[in-house]
C-alpha cells in the first residue's frame, strides 16, 4: 500500500491521491486499507516515516563504508543522498519528508525538520565526537533548514536538480557549520 501510495504521489499529486486509488493501485479491497489507515494523510505519515528511516539509513552506512576526510565530506554525502532520493525514491519528490502534507507529520510536538536534524546531529555526533550542545543543535537545525530550502529550488529549476544549485547548496551548509561550530570542527578546505 505504501508503494502504491508513492507512486500515485508522483504521479497525481497528493490533493488528487485517495484511499481508493491507493486501494486500486496496490489490488487490495478498500476495507484492507482502511483496516491499517483512517485516511490518505496517515497513510502518507507512514510513508513519510519509511523515507526518513531510509534516509538515515543510507546516511549510516554511507558513514560506516566510506572514509571522510573531515565532516565537509559528510555533509557532501548527506546531500549526495538527498539528491539520490529524490530522483529514484518513489514518492519522494512529491512528499519530501512529509513538508508538502503536514510540517509535523513526523512528530506532533516538532516539526519535520527538526527531527530530520535531530537524526542528522545524531549520527554527526557519534562519527565525529563533537560535544552535544544547544549551539549544536541550532547550528544543524539551521543547516537542515537551509540546505532543504536550497535542495528544493534545485529540483524547481530542473527535474534532475539544478547541478549548480546543488553545489552552492553545499557550499551555503559547510560555510555556515564552519562559521558557527569554528572552535569545534576542522575547518573544511577552500
Amino acid at each position: 500500500m505504501l508503494d502504491a501510495c508513492a507512486e500515485l504521489l508522483d504521479e497525481l499529486g497528493y490533493e488528487s491521491l485517495s484511499t481508493t486509488r491507493i486501494a486500486e493501485r496496490a489490488g487490495v479491497a478498500i476495507g484492507s486499507v482502511y483496516q491499517f489507515f483512517p485516511d490518505k494523510r496517515a497513510i502518507t505519515q507512514e510513508l513519510t516515516r519509511r523515507n526518513v528511516e531510509l534516509f538515515v539509513s543510507r546516511i549510516g552506512r554511507r558513514f560506516l563504508d566510506e572514509d571522510y576526510r573531515g565532516w565537509w565530506d559528510a555533509v557532501d554525502a548527506i546531500i549526495d543522498e538527498y539528491v539520490d532520493m529524490h530522483r529514484t525514491v518513489p514518492g519522494f519528490k512529491s512528499l519530501h519528508f512529509g513538508d508538502v502534507v503536514d510540517l509535523n507529520l513526523l512528530d506532533s510536538d516538532s516539526d519535520n525538520n527538526t527531527v530530520i536534524a535531530g537524526r542528522l546531529r545524531g549520527l554527526l555526533l557519534q562519527e565525529y565526537g563533537l560535544a552535544d550542545s544547544e549551539e549544536l543543535d541550532v547550528s544543524v537545525l539551521v543547516a537542515v533548514e537551509a540546505g532543504d530550502a536550497v535542495l528544493k529550488l534545485a529540483f524547481r529549476r530542473a527535474p534532475e536538480g539544478d547541478p549548480e544549485i546543488i553545489a552552492a547548496a553545499k557550499q551555503l551548509i559547510r560555510g555556515f557549520l564552519s562559521r558557527r561550530l569554528s572552535r569545534k570542527l576542522a575547518r573544511p578546505p577552500e
